[in-house]
């Protein structure tokens, strides 16, 4: 079933569009059973979960670890070593840790300003107004242990499509304006709502429910 819903939303994505398979939750033999089917990229969100597995599954050659939650400063420490990409820099002040433990592993770790596009009060991110604000200071020049690679956001939860294009559309037009020359990458778009975001320019998707089923929250 995994390998099947792999290629099925793969064979679905325009060129240039890629899939992060979100595997929290999920044994690592479930990972190993998607990366049989082609996938490389997984996304996780919780940092001790995802040293576990990124020991576990060392063996698997080109495997990309994403971290997709929310970050808690105190767990950056664990993930700045080997992760491939954080989706969720969400402060000015959790970038500078990412810098300090990236520029103690000896790396330059990529990451996206997490932008609160939805209803929710309860979803983490810069507004725009404050992403703007923070590349308009420079402060993130000061950061040689960071790439800022471009914007992820989270559309509100709700089944009104119109409402969720708006969101996406608002991101995508950020990160357009932005003008950054380092931006590569717009992650938007879930197990629900992937389709409109690639209608509004998503390079990155992040689905799990839809692979790997519906998950075991009492194991780690």
């Amino acid at each position: 079933m995994i390998a099947e819903e792999i290629h099925r939303i793969t064979e679905q994505l325009p060129s240039g569009v890629r899939l992060v398979a979100v595997s929290k939750y999920h044994p690592a033999s479930a990972i190993r059973e998607a990366y049989a089917a082609g996938q490389r990229l997984f996304g996780e969100s919780h940092a001790q979960e995802l040293q576990g597995k990124h020991v576990e599954l060392s063996d698997l050659a080109g495997l990309e670890w994403h971290f997709i939650g929310h970050l808690q400063t105190n767990k950056v420490k664990y993930i700045a070593p080997y992760v491939n990409l954080i989706h969720a820099a969400d402060s000015p002040r959790l970038l500078e840790e990412i810098n300090k433990q990236a520029l103690k592993a000896g790396r330059v770790v990529r990451c996206l300003l997490q932008l609160h596009v939805a209803e929710e009060e309860t979803k983490f991110g810069f507004t725009t107004d404050e992403a703007q604000a923070y590349l308009d200071s420079g402060a993130w020049q000061q950061l040689e242990g960071v790439e800022l690679a471009g914007v992820m956001a989270m559309a509100t939860n709700t089944d009104d499509t119109t409402r969720i294009r708006a969101d996406f559309h608002r991101a995508r037009q950020f990160f357009e304006q932005a003008q950054m020359p380092t931006f590569e990458e717009l992650s938007m778009g879930m197990s629900d709502d992937w389709h409109i975001a690639i209608d509004e320019g998503a390079t990155l998707i992040r689905i799990g429910t839809q692979i790997f089923g519906h998950r075991d929250y009492g194991q780690p």
